[in-house]
């Protein structure tokens, strides 16, 4: 009767000590969820970066191989024009307006105290 209970208590403790290994523990299961979840987002990446790998490939090939390709990249990147062509060059974005202060008053006013 005393071996039973003492194999009881034994038992008890190492069943504890596994749940804690389980959930607490850094090898438990938030952990490996932790981990798979990184796993996923890292192997997202790759795939990502796996497809812009071959997009530049494909770009690459065509640089080296085809000289309409290449007069297209110099003409919408540096801008280069073919002779009787006319270029037109917009601003990508407006600038940015003044300041509430600086609108309402008219040019040249400045301080009243100076004068």
């Amino acid at each position: 009767m005393l071996y039973n209970r003492i194999l009881l208590v034994v038992l008890l403790l190492l069943n504890s000590f596994l749940v804690y290994r389980l959930l607490v523990s850094d090898q438990g299961v938030f952990a490996y969820l932790e981990l798979k979840g990184r796993y996923e987002s890292l192997e997202e990446r790759i795939t990502e970066l796996d497809q812009r790998n071959l997009e530049l490939s494909q770009e690459i090939r065509l640089l080296k191989s085809d000289r309409f390709s290449v007069e297209n990249i110099l003409r919408q990147q540096m801008n280069f024009v073919k002779d009787d062509e006319i270029l037109y060059v917009f601003p990508e974005e407006s600038t940015p307006e003044a300041p509430a202060d600086a609108a309402e008053q008219p040019p040249g006013a400045g301080n009243a105290s100076q004068n």
